[in-house]
């Protein structure tokens, strides 16, 4: 009798295991699944690309990831002559799982792809090889975009300045290798709202711009915390220590007491050459925030994300913004 359940639980382990190991090969080799690059091409007039280029860089920003950033200057400006190159890491001390690295847009690396193929890319994460990207990138965010603006925003990359610079490859740690290939998905494209509907293109812009993947906080598995979408909190080292991101629901603790005019007024204060970022120095606060490339976004814009931020619902989360290195190390 022992014998026999014996044989009956190795044959349920075998059954298990093989079982497992069919399901992760599944997920290693046919996933991700969303279908082939879509057949375009874009013959973009002079407006689309200076729509693109607005875009690219006040609005969703991938300008920003996408090159060289000097954080010995508070808000981390551009290098300028890097635009587009890559090479920014998100490494594991950052709290990512695995190391990452933001991709050369510039045609010295995009320019073999077809515009169908980084199309997909920014919209489903899966690149022009098939492999899934980490969505350190919110392309679950731009999925939901207008099919014309991200139209806008490939037309503007292609006029980027060439700028050879070979991007490591990603190194995801386990289990994330295998979980990476199910994130990306299918895309249910969105459509720009009519600009006088302030509240829907208010959702519009502040998806497109991603704000809530840095003012939500997560879990440890990077996961939204549930009731606190807006709600500030999420850290990210710096070399001068931890900045939180500020809450922004109407909410005192977050927005609740700013006017319109005032909250406009944050983002215009780094834009032109009066807004130019001091130097900061050891344990001196630094924000992850490209102030100087929102600083651009039209008031409009700017507006109407105010309008929508006013409808989230309000989260008291009183956050600590900043710990000094030193501090951040004692911890």
């Amino acid at each position: 009798m022992k014998k026999r359940l014996l044989k009956i639980a190795l044959f349920v382990v075998a059954g298990f295991v093989l079982f497992a190991g069919v399901a992760l090969a599944y997920v290693k080799w046919a996933l991700p699944d969303v279908g082939p690059a879509p057949e375009l091409t874009i013959n973009p007039t002079v407006t689309q690309v200076a729509h693109g280029k607005y875009l690219a860089h006040h609005v969703a920003a991938c300008v920003d990831c996408h090159s060289t950033r000097d954080f010995t200057r508070f808000t981390g400006p551009l290098v300028p002559g890097t635009e587009g190159m890559g090479g920014e890491k998100f490494s594991r001390e950052m709290g990512f799982p695995g190391v990452f690295y933001a991709r050369n847009l510039t045609p010295a690396s995009l320019g073999t792809w077809t515009d169908g193929e980084i199309f997909r890319a920014i919209t489903t994460g899966v690149s022009r090889d098939g492999s899934a990207l980490f969505p350190v990138m919110p392309y679950k965010s731009y999925a939901q975009m207008d099919p014309s603006d991200i139209k806008d925003i490939i037309a503007y990359l292609r006029t980027l300045k060439p700028i050879p610079n070979k991007i490591p490859p990603a190194e995801p740690d386990f289990p994330m290798n295998f979980i990476l290939n199910t994130i990306p998905a299918k895309i249910d494209a969105g459509k720009r709202p009519d600009t006088t509907d302030r509240i829907a293109y208010g959702k519009y812009i502040t998806t497109f711009a991603s704000c809530g993947e840095c003012h939500t906080p997560v879990n440890e598995q990077g996961q939204p915390l549930p009731g606190m979408a807006m709600a500030g909190g999420r850290g990210f080292p710096m070399p001068t220590g931890l900045v939180r991101s500020m809450n922004i629901t109407p909410a005192k603790s977050g927005i609740g007491t700013w006017t319109k005019a005032a909250f406009i007024a944050r983002f215009k204060a780094y834009a032109g050459e009066q807004g130019e970022p001091p130097a900061v120095r050891d344990a001196d606060f630094n924000s992850i925030m490209p102030w100087t490339m929102y600083a651009d976004m039209t008031e409009q814009d700017l507006g109407a994300i105010y309008d929508y931020l006013h409808t989230v619902a309000p989260v008291e989360n009183k956050v600590e913004r900043f710990t000094p290195a030193n501090k951040v190390a004692a911890n």
